[in-house]
């Protein structure tokens, strides 16, 4: 019964986080960002405990995945990409001038809600 909880959070987190994070992408502008922002939040909470949960019913099938030559050397790719794209997001630093007011701005509008 777990199992079929963990599949559907999982696949509703999904859907919200990929819509929510859909629409940011494509409305750039940063008070729409904020006021998504807890939905996206939220659900990618629930997404981290539905695949943790989803893995430890599925881990024995993701290992024989990566025993594959092909699939294993995607997953590095993908590793590689990520730690890649994280290292140029955290050099691409905003001036502290337009981040302190940015930030602010963003901690009233979330408390508002």
């Amino acid at each position: 019964m777990r199992r079929k909880f963990f599949a559907i959070s999982l696949l509703v987190s999904f859907v919200a986080l990929s819509t929510s994070g859909m629409m940011m992408f494509v409305i750039e502008k940063p008070s729409f960002t904020i006021q998504m922002h807890p939905v996206h939040k939220l659900f990618g909470l629930i997404m981290i405990i539905s695949v943790i949960g989803y893995l430890s019913y599925n881990y024995r099938t993701l290992i024989n995945y990566l025993k594959t030559k092909s699939t294993a050397a995607f997953g590095l790719v993908m590793v590689f990409l990520l730690m890649l794209l994280y290292g140029v997001a955290l050099n691409n630093k905003i001036p502290a001038d337009i981040a302190i007011p940015m930030d602010e701005l963003a901690a009233q509008a979330e408390a508002k809600e």
